[in-house]
């Protein structure tokens, strides 16, 4: 009897010793998502619908919160954060990775000057995305969830100089989200180019520090930039802005393979619900704009051809200037075909 009472004893105090580690697996992970716009924008409702939607799927294994507004991060420098593991999630726009991975330009090429959404699709969800993913997950020890999610045409925007026409750019200082091929554009255009944080630019707009900038509707709209003194857009449809889902490989690692087959499916499953909600606010945003007075140029098929052919003339030094591979612009060229 004493034996027994000895070996329950050992087996109370054994199960007494793994309640602790039974709780610390109970414990949810968490997953901090850094961007740098407003609540109200469509990437936010994006990543706030898959964390949402993550947490469900998981059973509350995986939570998520996303920090609006550059409280963590600004794009051009959440890279950093992503590598060092501060943060588990962020999703900046291509063209703020540039400086990582050069080919993170390739839509700035002027074959998509103008195009429509499908000549982007056909070379970011394909092999040219694919390999500009690739690079990324080794420069920033990260994983690419999958597509990329749409924030829409990037445009001209101005508040003193009536944009309406391609010339009207020239002497403006014109304010750049990163890049060496928007620089390019700009120089193309006549402008000089300045670099901003976005979160800063209502600010800059408001003192002066640049003349007109490139956006989209929506960022101006969320982000009210009429009452910095937006009043026109020249809308061109220079390029389909991107961002790219990253998830920290610190994080990654340490999740079940179920949990990251399920982080991709995820994805996968609402990347074209989560594209035509933002294609869907941008044209709410011109309407708001509109409202708000800010007057707009649609310049014609013939005017956008004529430009596209001007750049394309210069195609070299876009892809000298941006330092794009050899590989990255064949796979372009090979996506869109006689698209360009």
């Amino acid at each position: 009897m004493g034996l027994d009472l000895s070996r329950r004893a050992f087996a109370g105090l054994a199960g007494a010793l793994a309640m602790p580690a039974v709780l610390r697996a109970a414990e949810p992970l968490r997953i901090r998502c850094s961007l740098d716009t407003a609540a109200s924008h469509p990437r936010n409702v994006a990543f706030l619908d898959y964390l949402a939607k993550l947490e469900k799927a998981s059973g509350g294994q995986m939570v998520g919160e996303v920090f609006h507004a550059g409280a963590l991060y600004a794009d051009l420098n959440v890279s950093k954060a992503l590598l060092q593991g501060q943060i588990e999630m962020a999703a900046p726009g291509a063209w703020t990775q540039t400086g990582i991975v050069p080919d993170c330009d390739m839509v700035q090429l002027p074959h998509f000057y103008g195009q429509s959404t499908e000549t982007t699709y056909a070379a970011t969800d394909g092999r040219a995305g694919q390999h500009v993913s690739r690079q990324l997950e080794t420069k920033l020890g990260s994983h690419v969830l999958g597509p990329w999610l749409d924030l829409g045409y990037q445009n001209w925007y101005g508040t003193k100089t009536k944009l309406d026409s391609f010339a009207a750019l020239k002497g403006l200082k014109i304010r750049s989200p990163g890049g060496a091929a928007i620089s390019w554009r700009i120089k193309f255009a006549g402008g000089i180019a300045n670099t901003t944080a976005w979160p800063n630019v209502p600010l800059a707009l408001s003192q002066g520090t640049f003349d007109a900038f490139v956006s989209t509707d929506e960022s101006c709209n969320s982000a009210k930039l009429w009452e910095a003194g937006v009043k026109y857009s020249y809308a061109d449809h220079q390029f389909m802005g991107q961002y790219i889902p990253m998830v920290s490989k610190a994080f990654w690692n340490k999740i079940s393979p179920a949990q990251q087959k399920l982080m991709d499916d995820l994805w996968a499953e609402n990347i074209m619900a989560w594209r035509k909600g933002s294609h869907a606010s941008q044209a709410n945003a011109r309407k708001v704009l509109e409202t708000n007075g800010v007057i707009f140029k649609d310049p014609s098929a013939d005017e956008l051809a004529a430009t596209r052919k001007a750049m394309m003339a210069q195609l070299d030094v876009v892809v000298a200037d941006a330092k794009l591979s050899p590989e990255v612009v064949a796979f372009v060229k090979q996506a869109i075909g006689s698209a360009a």
